[in-house]
């Protein structure tokens, strides 16, 4: 098993950038594809990125593309979600989560408490 702590959520106004962390502990993190998902009141989870177990390749949702970067490092445990020309629409709680590699809830078995993101304009 992998826990998974999210760090890095805060308020920031529309066109500023914010990184996310992701720590995990317990089971290596080089096992797991690693991925972020966001959810706002009353909507089910959004897909955002992902990142293969070995880092070396990603997939983002469209909405995210050209905007957030997600990397990882797997001697520190640790995977970032660099966002980047933030809208209000980007507000909402943040998850990480460790699984096999897809866009899909169902491949992600193990997921942090959340970080929120607030985005004002």
């Amino acid at each position: 098993q992998v826990q998974l702590v999210e760090s890095g959520g805060g308020v920031v106004q529309a066109g500023d950038s914010l990184r996310l962390s992701c720590a995990a502990s317990g089971r290596a993190m080089g096992a797991y594809a690693m991925a972020w998902f966001r959810q706002v009141p009353g909507k089910s989870r959004e897909f955002v990125a992902a990142i293969t177990r070995s880092g070396d390749d990603t997939v983002y949702g469209n909405s995210m593309k050209g905007r957030f970067t997600i990397s990882r490092d797997n001697v520190k445990n640790t995977v970032v979600l660099q966002m980047n020309s933030l809208k209000p629409e980007d507000t909402a709680v943040y998850y990480c989560a460790a699984g096999v590699y897809g866009t899909f809830e169902y491949q992600y078995d193990y997921w942090g408490q959340g970080t929120q993101v607030t985005v004002s304009s």
